[in-house]
Formats: C-alpha cells, structure tokens, sequence
C-alpha cells in the first residue's frame, strides 16, 4: 500500500494526478470478504406466495431457472368474468446472512437503515428493484418485477425472532380496469457478484422487452449544458440567456435548456397561466432558437406535460377531460385517457419543434397522470382507455415517435423520480431531482441513476453556488457530479474569473474523458456511507474521485490511474 500526499492542481481542494504502470504491493488478507466464502442465500420455494382477497381470481406461481442463481418467479391472475383485481402482497422470506445494507433507486442521504427499505414505483416513478448487500458490495440478494408500468410498493423488514427478513411485494394498491387476466414475474438474484452488477442485469431484463425498448442516445445528450432555472427561474429574457450561452460555450457547454417562465409572463412559480404554451415572454422564439443555434449550441424547452391552469385560454375546451385539481398551483391535470386530450400535446411539441427548430424538450411533471379514488376507469364518455397508466404510455410513445421522426437525434429529459424502465423508452437524458447548491445529494441522485440507467445519459441537476464562495467550495459542486452530464446555472456574468477558470478547467477535463466517466464500466462504492468514492474505467484508464478518506485500488491492467480529491484532506492512500 502506497501513501502519497498530493498537492492541490489550481488551488482547487480536488486533483487530477496520472500515475503510469502502479506497481503492486503483496500482502496477506484476513479478512472474510469474498463471496465463496460466504454462505449463498436460498428460498424455500413454498415460501413465495400471494396473499390477500384474490376475488374472482385465481393465482398460479410456476418457478424457472433464468441461470445459476437466478430464478423466475411467474404469478398469473385469471377469472371468468373482467374483474377488480384488489389488493394482494407477494410474500417470501430469507435469512439474514451476510446483509450489511441496500440499494434501491430511491436511496437517499437519510435513508440509510437497511431494517426498513420500503418505497414504490410504477411507469412515472423510481422502478421496481430492491438490492441487498454483503460487508463486500457483494449481491446478496436482487429482487426485481417485469411490471414496471403499474404501482407496486415494496417493503422489506427485519423479524428478530429469527433474524430473517420478510420481503413484502404490494400489488395493485393503485386502481386498474377490470380484467380477465393479469401476468407478472418476480426475478430473484443470488448470485455473488457487485450489488451494481447486479441491479445493471435487471436493467438488461427489462430492456430486452420489446415494450421497454430505451431510446436511441445521441451524442448531444451526453455534452455540457446551461440551465436557466436556478439561475434565472422565470425571470428570462432571451437577451440575458443569449449572453449567458457565449461564455458557456467558451467553457465548454453544448446546450442550453430553457426552463419554466418562457410561455408566461406570470412569474408566481404556479401553474395558472400554463398549458396554452404561447411564448409570452420571449416573442420572437425563432429569432431567440436561432441565436443560440448561431453560438454552435443545443436548444431545448420546458414544458409541464399534464397541466393545463385554471386561467388558461385552453382551459375551457377540455372541461371535464381533467384527472384533478391542483389547487395551490393553480392548474388542472389533463386526462390523456381522451384521444383530443393526447392529440393536443403531441401537436403542440411536434408544431414547436417544426416553427422554432427545437433540438429537445424538458417534459416534467409526468408523475401527476395518475388515478384518485374517484377516477372511473372505463372507457366511456370519450376515452379510448380505460387505464391512465396504459394512456400515459401510448400518450409519451406517440410523442418519442412523432419527436424522433422530425429529428432523430431530438433529446428528451426526464428528472427524479421519473427513471424507470419505461421512462427509458421515452426519453434519452435522466437528471437528478432538484438540490439546489447541495452537491453531496446531487452526487448521491446521479450515483443512484448510473447504476440503474445503462447507455441512457444520465445528467446531474443544475448546480448552483453564491459568487462569494471560495473556488474550492464552488468546485465541489462539479467534483460531486463528475460521473454525470454537468447541468451548469450560475449566472456566469456575476462570478469571480477564478470561478470561470474553474469550471472551464473541469469542463475540459470532463469533456476529454467523458469516454471513461459516463461511458465507461461504472464502480461506486457504499451506498449507506453515501458513496464516499466513484470510479469509472475504460481502455486501462481509470478515473477515481474520493469524497471521503478511503483507500483507492488499481487494477494491475490499468496503464493510467487519475484521482480526483473532492475531499477536505490532501492525503491519497492507494494500493
């Protein structure tokens, strides 16, 4: 083991440091981490089962093999007659042996308490996947659903009197149509490999379903970008962003994403005035598109995908066509259960994107098309769909298509918590949900989307500082998303040079290597100590960023070796 004290590159509390053919230290290792060591995790197959009021259904279970540690669990809801299907729980239990913490995608800064995992998911929110792991990072046990358009809530407890656990798999506890049938696996991994691996095979699984299929990325989703939200909110001007994006682009950025302020001159952070998506505060879009295309850079536009405010000109053509009311914002969310209600959305992306030349769109707000208690879910008085859940996805499919049909390279981003399987096929950029100057969850956001998110380009959220910050305080902003796609949304006249010089130091850095840090094989480290260090390697160069005194290792493949120091200490100890 080596122990280096490395000096600070820029006056920056971070480095880079290249360290060419590391010579290895041999030493004896006593201690028990290796997982054939380990006792493998089985379950009593009798123990899997459904329970609660099936109602006119029947259940059957049929277990298969996917591989060598690997099961199918497959459960198939049939009645005579379309049916409710009601509340049920899927049920199992295993021994907890060699279980030190979890991964899911909803992981969080205070979610570290491994007795208690419980959260849910559907098409517009996280996916259905839960991860336990050894003292390692070793899988212990991966547990994953085929459905991942329909709400499921998984919950995850220890029993003390026999230290075992007691996965609970809640099923249809969100409102569905009547049916006949109803089909759903449940994939079980034992197998002793990383916990990431193991979530990143899930991820395979659901995208080798046709229905699942991810959208095409296209290298302009994975460059720097400008945000006007933090930085502006709704107080834009096109002048001001024009501005904005000459000195982004001399530092590195490829795009600029104009947030929610754009379509109104409204500037109350509500949702009143939105939905008829006229320009009102930027007149001449075309003119405000085509200066930013002039500066050799990316536009892409904010839109609310369900809302339609109460003082909206549009508002009064779709009464009676609304999921809800969202009262303290000052909107309606629309049904896309009605074919006008869908065909007015895709018509309005596909008409900005021909009159303005758009390069994207910002779709936010998916989660809100979702049922209440008094949603009637049948097709009647209009609706061509009975499920909301199945409308949303022919409404964001038709959308993908029409979208990629103008441009095939047309980027699309989704934010926290849309990220499942299905967002996937919707669109190409995943960001981290809103932590304004808080860089310690943003890097654990897009950590958690890494794992989970394959080839899609998974962007941090736009970070922010006060330009009376040191530079080394502002740096930790970018040395905490490294991994991701940096969102930028200071407003960059108003910061010191030395921040400037900053950020087009790391911009470069990251734009020279982003083949390794978002392209290539991805290694975090703990989740329950809030990934004290990440790493990404490709072509036996292996990029390593420490938020935290750890050791870092080298394979002895790697030829060139950059730690990046995001922590208070100047101190590297690798081996």
């Amino acid at each position: 083991m080596k122990y280096i004290n490395l000096k600070r590159v820029l006056s920056l509390v971070c480095l880079v440091t290249t360290i060419y053919a590391c010579n290895k230290t041999e030493k004896v290792n006593y201690s028990i981490t290796k997982s054939e060591t380990i006792t493998p995790l089985t379950i009593e197959q009798d123990s899997i089962k459904v329970e609660g009021d099936l109602g006119n259904f029947k259940v059957d279970k049929t277990i298969t093999t996917e591989t060598e540690g690997i099961q199918l669990i497959t459960f198939k809801f049939s009645a005579e007659t379309p049916s409710e299907l009601q509340p049920v729980t899927i049920k199992f239990n295993f021994p907890s042996l060699a279980i030190n913490g979890y991964w899911n995608p909803k992981i969080s800064i205070d979610k570290v308490n491994y007795y208690y995992s419980g959260f849910s998911s559907k098409a517009s929110s996280y996916a259905p996947v839960l991860s336990f792991y050894d003292n390692a990072l070793k899988n212990r046990i991966t547990m994953a659903l085929s459905d991942a358009l329909n709400k499921a809530e998984f919950v995850s407890y220890l029993k003390e009197e026999d230290v075992h656990f007691y996965p609970e798999i809640k099923l249809f506890g969100e409102k569905m149509p009547k049916t006949k049938t109803y089909q759903i696996q449940l994939r079980i991994d034992t197998r002793g490999i990383p916990y990431y691996k193991s979530v990143d095979d899930v991820a395979s699984w659901w995208a080798s379903n046709p229905k699942y299929k991810p959208m095409q990325v296209p290298d302009e989703a994975k460059k720097p970008m400008y945000s006007t939200w933090y930085s502006y909110h709704q107080n834009i001007t096109a002048d001001e962003i024009i501005a904005e994006c000459k000195i982004a682009k001399t530092l590195g950025c490829g795009a600029v994403i104009v947030d929610d302020g754009w379509q109104t001159k409204d500037g109350n952070r509500g949702y009143a005035y939105t939905g008829d998506w006229n320009p009102d505060r930027i007149p001449d879009m075309k003119g405000f598109v085509d200066a930013i295309h002039n500066e050799n850079m990316k536009f892409q536009l904010w839109y609310s995908l369900p809302f339609m405010g109460e003082k909206a000109q549009n508002y009064p053509k779709f009464k009676g066509k609304y999921l809800r009311h969202w009262e303290s914002q000052g909107t309606y969310v629309l049904d896309p259960r009605y074919p006008e209600v869908r065909d007015y959305m895709i018509n309005t992306y596909v008409k900005a994107m021909q009159d303005w030349d758009l390069d994207g769109f910002k779709l936010d707000f998916i989660g809100w098309f979702t049922v209440t208690k008094d949603t009637e879910l049948t097709k009647a008085d209009g609706r061509d769909y009975a499920s909301v859940n199945e409308a949303t996805d022919a409404l964001m499919t038709a959308i993908t298509n029409k979208l990629t049909k103008l441009k095939p390279d047309v980027l699309i981003e989704f934010r926290q918590p849309y990220i499942g399987p299905l967002m996937r096929k919707y669109g190409n950029m995943f960001r981290g949900v809103d932590a304004p100057n808080n860089a310690v969850a943003n890097k654990i956001e897009v950590t958690n989307l890494r794992i989970m998110a394959q080839n899609t380009a998974v962007h941090s959220d736009m970070f922010i500082w006060r330009p009376e910050e040191t530079v080394e305080q502002a740096a930790l902003q970018i040395l905490n998303i490294l991994y991701s796609v940096p969102q930028l949304s200071v407003k960059l006249k108003d910061i010191p040079e030395d921040h400037l010089n900053m950020i087009r130091y790391w911009f470069a850095y990251w734009n020279t290597n982003k083949n390794i840090l978002i392209d290539g094989d991805f290694i975090p480290s703990n989740p329950g100590a809030n990934y004290p260090s990440l790493t990404a390697v490709a072509n036996n160069h292996q990029i390593t960023t420490v938020y935290e005194d750890v050791v870092v290792s080298a394979d002895a493949n790697i030829k060139q070796l950059d730690l990046i120091n995001a922590k208070a200490t100047t101190d590297i100890t690798f081996k």
